[in-house]
């Protein structure tokens, strides 16, 4: 026997969802679900992610729109170029008579 429409929800897109606890805290990533559509997916986010009403605001992103760096090359890819140490606070030293540093 055959479930009508489980090749429907096969062909759902991924949503990525990320959930605000409080005002001003940011939105944190909590987990992934399968959608027809946002509105959906947004329903379902709340009733996945926010049972015991820990979120104020619920953001839903489809998968396919994340553009990622690739961990292997975190080197190359977050590393100061060559000559410009200067943009980090460690290259600077701390004035004695300076408060609050």
């Amino acid at each position: 026997m055959t479930v009508t429409g489980a090749d429907d929800r096969e062909s759902w897109p991924l949503w990525e969802v990320f959930v605000r606890a409080g005002r001003g805290l940011s939105h944190v990533h909590v987990g992934s679900l399968h959608a027809p559509d946002g509105a959906m997916a947004v329903r379902n986010a709340r009733d996945l992610y926010t049972r015991r009403g820990e979120g104020v605001s619920i953001w839903v992103v489809p998968s396919d729109a994340i553009t990622t760096s690739d961990p292997d090359s975190k080197g190359a890819y977050f590393e100061s170029p060559a000559g410009k140490n200067y943009r980090h606070a460690t290259y600077y030293t701390a004035s004695e008579g300076v408060p609050h540093l």
